[in-house]
């Protein structure tokens, strides 16, 4: 029993003993992963120091005029000189000019700490991060003190290839630096002259004399709110374009400043009673010297500008030094030519002008002019529009250059100026001249600007080897926007036209347009750029279009540019009404042209912006020639400075035969057995009807002698013109609409109709049941 007893009270003390063990088993795990952790903490931390001070010790230097200095961004011209710089003229405020309650409402709304942390505060970034991990929009930048700002404006860009733990790193290691050297007031002194506030306004000083023309000590505390709450967004709390948005941030930094004790709550609601207007000014003075030397490069800013964007930039606020590729002699005759009237003949002050000039050899954009008679800055750019239609001038780029390209055609290729009807319709587009010439070569229908061997043309070609032929020049049309009458009318921009050309000019190369060659940061960090080169056509393509757009500067009405100074290629557009529009017969709302040689491609166009008003028509004749005088006296000037103008060299994809006396040229390889030509191998013969041969023969007896070296037999004589302004007279059925001028485009009733296939469609058709629409392209 007693045995027994002790047995069970062994056993029972056992059992009450193994708590004991298993506690203390808990403790040793809870020890070991403790120390574990903090061993790993530790490590963490070396590791973090380590990579801490290495990104540190590369940091870029701060020196105190870099902390003085601007954010704002220059633009040089290829020759290294600033022609432009983002902003107005920055008033400095001393230290002693900004009331306590101005820097107070700062520090409340941007960093409430701030007179407390050493540069950098942990608690910031603690909050940054957790907002940053539950997927709160604060991110990083949360974290970051005014100094740390005051540093980012000073050595680093808002690119988001520069938002690296680096980047933070030496911007953290920076702002400790700073806070050993300068008093905090010093440091906010600084940062509310550098910040960027709106509408070009550096600084808090010259936002207040912007915004509400009074020193920064004659602010009320509602003004100062407002401009306080600024630099988080200039722009979308703008109180000009966004009053509800600036009101709600001004009202913002009154709470902060209500919670950080530097006004009462009381106060903060009856300040924010006020309307974000109240004070506001209406009108700004500016400089009209600076305003006038700025819209000679007005053109070529906007489109840098816009590139510097797509690059991730923010030029208020990154400080960049942007080497531009900008000729300032070639913007300066440029400008001189559409604002004077020195070169060319406006119609009158109403009448724009875009224009484009590329190198062929690097896609360099050396000038562009996007509209005369300025009155605003930065407004409309006419020479990147894609609104307005190019007339004749896709002819090159949409029908013939994919028929070299695909179809292998010779420049002696017959071709058809026959009754012609959309595939699928009923609607018989026309000519300019409402006349049929019948059978042609390709190089004269080019030459002649003859609308229906084109229209064939791209339905012979197929619609999907045209677009992409043009996507490989950089113009990238939609599928369903392609339909018959694109053949004579696309709407593009003077930059996206020179550039294509181009392609042309250095023998089958396209370079994007290119505005920039150089961007250094405020960190010093260099970054160029050069425009890599894609393959957008064979040799012989390139060639061979050259060499029949050299015809259209010898054998038609833009034989008025030719010279013997250097040698050129490139083609006319017209746009006309539509049949019934009050305008005068044969009048235009639309011109072009877009030629090159081996140095230069220059594209231009004319015309009003908006076209319907009376009075706003290119009359035919003169009035209509002014983009090809426009062009002249741009290539000539730019010529003169001895660029490469010698003629193209034929590649030994190309082979040279001679039909009738004039040179014309194959693709080696083709089937031009099987071809059916005018003259030479595969050659056909074609009979005109009478009343063909008529009409031909009466333009033929008021063309001038042709001078050129590939002059056409009697038979084959460009029907030049009378010169006929209207070479190319496209109309649409709807009517052009303000700056929005639609393209030469086919009837809206077949455009939904037409084939998005190729089609070879030369079925005749009475010319007597052609629809008034007057399609024409010259």
């Amino acid at each position: 029993m007693t045995e027994e007893m002790s047995r069970v009270q062994r056993n029972a003390q056992t059992s009450r003993k193994q708590p004991k063990k298993n506690s203390s088993k808990a403790k040793r795990y809870a020890k070991y992963t403790i120390l574990t952790l903090a061993t790993l903490g530790v490590v963490g931390a070396l590791g973090g120091a380590g990579v801490f001070a290495y990104y540190a010790s590369s940091a870029p230097k701060i020196t105190n005029s870099a902390l003085v200095g601007t954010s704002q961004t220059q633009l040089l011209d290829a020759d290294g000189n600033v022609f432009y710089t983002t902003g107005s003229k920055r008033e400095m405020a001393k230290q002693s000019e900004i009331p306590k309650e101005m820097r107070m409402a700062v520090v409340s709304i941007e960093d409430r700490r701030f007179y407390k942390h050493h540069g950098v505060d942990p608690r910031r970034i603690l909050g940054a991060a957790f907002a940053n991990f539950t997927g709160s929009s604060l991110g990083l930048q949360g974290g970051s003190t005014l100094t740390q700002q005051l540093i980012k404006l000073t050595a680093f860009s808002t690119a988001a290839s520069d938002q690296t733990i680096k980047r933070k790193a030496q911007e953290a290691w920076l702002a400790l630096k700073l806070e050993k050297e300068y008093s905090k007031n010093q440091i906010l002194t600084l940062y509310m002259n550098k910040v960027y506030m709106g509408n070009g306004v550096y600084g808090m000083k010259t936002a207040a004399e912007y915004y509400f023309g009074k020193d920064l000590k004659n602010l009320s505390t509602p003004q100062m709110a407002l401009l306080a709450g600024l630099p988080q967004s200039p722009s979308g709390y703008d109180p000009y374009v966004n009053p509800k948005g600036a009101k709600a941030r001004r009202d913002e930094v009154l709470e902060a400043m209500a919670q950080n004790n530097v006004i009462t709550q009381a106060q903060a609601k009856k300040y924010m009673a006020f309307p974000v207007t109240d004070g506001l000014m209406t009108t700004h003075p500016s400089s009209s010297t600076q305003d006038e030397e700025a819209k000679v490069d007005d053109a070529y800013i906007m489109s840098t500008l816009a590139e510097i964007k797509k690059l991730g930039y923010d030029v208020n606020k990154d400080g960049l030094t942007v080497q531009t590729n900008l000729n300032q002699k070639v913007q300066d005759r440029a400008y001189a030519i559409g604002n004077t009237a020195d070169y060319v003949n406006w119609k009158d002050d109403d009448m724009q002008v875009g224009m484009t000039v590329t190198d062929p050899n690097n896609g360099k954009v050396i000038a562009q002019l996007g509209g005369r008679n300025l009155t605003a800055l930065q407004g409309t750019n006419r020479a990147t529009n894609t609104v307005r239609s190019s007339g004749s001038t896709a002819k090159p780029i949409v029908d013939y250059g994919p028929a070299v390209e695909n179809l292998g055609w010779s420049t002696n290729h017959l071709v058809l100026d026959t009754p012609y009807t959309y595939p699928g319709t009923n609607i018989q587009p026309n000519d300019w001249d409402h006349k049929l010439m019948g059978s042609m070569t390709m190089r004269n229908a080019l030459a002649q600007s003859r609308n229906l061997p084109a229209i064939r043309t791209l339905q012979e070609v197929g619609y999907t080897k045209s677009l992409e032929f043009l996507k490989k020049l950089g113009i990238d049309i939609p599928a369903n926007e392609m339909v018959g009458s694109s053949a004579i009318g696309i709407n593009v921009s003077t930059e996206q036209e020179a550039a294509a050309y181009a392609a042309f000019a250095n023998g089958g190369t396209y370079y994007k347009p290119q505005y920039i060659s150089k961007i250094t940061e405020q960190s010093g960090v260099v970054k160029d750029y050069k425009a890599e080169g894609s393959t957008a056509m064979k040799s012989s393509t390139a060639f061979m279009l050259t060499n029949m757009m050299k015809s259209v500067i010898t054998d038609s009405y833009a034989k008025m540019i030719n010279t013997n100074a250097y040698s050129q290629a490139g083609k006319t557009g017209v746009v006309g009404y539509e049949d019934g529009a009050d305008v005068p017969d044969g009048a235009a709302h639309d011109t072009w042209f877009t030629g090159f040689t081996k140095s230069a491609s220059i594209s231009v166009w004319t015309g009003y912006d908006r076209p319907n008003e009376p009075g706003h028509y290119l009359a035919e004749g003169e009035e209509q020639y002014v983009a090809l005088h426009a062009y002249k006296a741009l290539m000539d000037y730019v010529m003169s400075g001895g660029d490469d103008g010698s003629d193209w060299t034929m590649p030994d994809t190309v082979r040279q035969v001679t039909v009738n006396g004039i040179k014309e040229y194959q693709v080696v390889g083709a089937d031009v057995a099987n071809e059916k030509t005018i003259g030479g191998t595969g050659a056909v013969s074609t009979t005109r009807t009478p009343t063909v041969q008529r009409e031909q023969q009466t333009v033929q007896q008021s063309v001038a002698p042709v001078e050129s070296s590939t002059e056409q037999p009697a038979s084959e004589t460009p029907t030049s013109s009378s010169e006929s302004s209207a070479e190319e007279r496209s109309t649409s059925s709807s009517q052009v609409e303000s700056s929005a001028s639609h393209s030469e485009s086919q009837p809206a009733s077949s455009s939904s109709n037409a084939p998005s296939s190729s089609a070879s469609s030369t079925q005749p058709a009475s010319s007597s049941s052609a629809p008034a629409t007057r399609e024409s392209s010259r």
